[in-house]
């Protein structure tokens, strides 16, 4: 039998992922990598929501396209910025906006350019919808740039969007305000759509002072933009599927098409719809709990970085990941291959953000303190060369 084309050409395990499936199981096994805000500790609390998911209104079913006006002004309201209900669609995920949005914006064999380093999701979902993701390599010089230059002679004939995440997973970086004039620009001289992924956006870290800290602040971009969030960060609960797209500038012209192609799903359930409101004020102390972890791990990750000087951590602006530059003895993938297999600690190569090079391992700020600093203790002495 055949399947199509979209998938990969190989689905087998990796030795990898055999290794990591035989390591789990040890008593010693520790995971950096974690990025499951349920499995960490956080104290979340559920009593608004576990009502609202028993309440009768939840076996009332309203097929409304763009999801309940009640919920769109919730999330107005939690973005600000002159957000309106009528800017927003509700989608079960933010994998699904991004599906629904290439639906939307280009046809089979249609470009999109995406900017690395970066989370390794847009190459299977742009190509579940028929399209051809084109990295763009950012460069680093103080901070991770945006080569506005490469992404200008990426653009061809069949370009018809760009996608960014701000800030950047893994890098933590957010978009300069410089950047983001010379993103729009280019998508308006161009014609393209502009994407912008900010699930990470409220969990800000050390930002500069130049920093795009939502692209919300624009509130009348040149070229469409579609921003993309949902509660799995936000309110740091994956297991309630809700997401949303926001419309910026031109992108509300395509309201009416988008929900055409949301009414061919109606992805979003009415418990989540009805829970939302209420989950979504108690929001800010759950972030809190997440930035006040990750400063703690990134206090504790500098700390026992001081006796290897070999050894650095990049900046982290914002989001929940940090990159540990380590000396190129092997390759990444060899590394953490040997830290798995000889010290029962899980940390991502470098090369599964498209990194460049080697020399780069990233690793969870939202682990446990207790297990963030056993397992830098553990890794830290076998990555330097002093």
């Amino acid at each position: 039998m055949r399947i199509s084309n979209r998938l990969p050409v190989s689905l087998a395990p990796t030795a990898f992922s055999l290794l990591l499936e035989s390591q789990r199981g040890r008593v010693d096994f520790l995971d950096l990598t974690v990025s499951n805000p349920t499995r960490c500790g956080f104290k979340l609390d559920g009593a608004p929501w576990r009502a609202a998911l028993s309440h009768p209104a939840v076996l009332d079913y309203e097929a409304d396209p763009s999801g309940h006006l009640a919920v769109r002004e919730a999330i107005a309201a939690h973005h600000g910025h002159g957000v309106e209900a009528a800017d927003i669609l509700l989608t079960a995920s933010t994998s699904d906006a991004y599906a629904w949005l290439f639906k939307l914006l280009g046809d089979p064999g249609d470009e999109v350019l995406v900017p690395i380093p970066s989370y390794p999701l847009f190459e299977h979902l742009a190509a579940f919808e028929g399209l051809r993701p084109v990295p763009v390599a950012a460069y680093f010089h103080e901070r991770w740039c945006l080569d506005l230059a490469a992404m200008a002679s990426a653009c061809g004939p069949r370009t018809r969007a760009i996608v960014v995440v701000n800030p950047n997973n893994p890098t933590g970086q957010f978009l300069s305000l410089e950047e983001w004039r010379g993103l729009t620009s280019l998508c308006a001289r161009r014609g393209l759509s502009l994407l912008v992924d900010e699930v990470f956006a409220d969990f800000a870290l050390e930002p500069g002072p130049g920093a795009l800290r939502t692209a919300l602040m624009d509130a009348a971009p040149p070229c469409p933009v579609f921003v993309l969030s949902g509660l799995s960060k936000v309110a740091l609960l994956p297991q309630l599927k809700l997401g949303w797209i926001l419309l910026r500038g031109p992108a509300r012209d395509y309201r009416d098409a988008l929900a055409f192609i949301a009414d061919q799903y109606l992805s979003v359930s009415a418990p989540v719809q009805a829970a939302a409101p209420l989950i979504l004020p108690s929001s800010p102390t759950s972030r809190q709990q997440v930035i006040q972890r990750a400063q703690a791990n990134l206090a504790a990750l500098d700390e026992r970085l001081r006796p290897h000087p070999h050894l650095a951590r990049l900046p982290v602006e914002g989001g929940w990941s940090v990159l540990l530059r380590r000396p190129a003895l092997d390759a990444d993938a060899a590394c953490a291959f040997r830290l798995l297999q000889t010290h029962s600690v899980l940390v991502h190569p470098g090369h599964f953000f498209d990194l460049p090079g080697e020399g780069f391992l990233v690793l969870s700020l939202i682990t446990p303190l207790a297990i963030f600093c056993e397992g830098i203790s553990r890794i830290l002495p076998r990555l330097s060369v002093d």
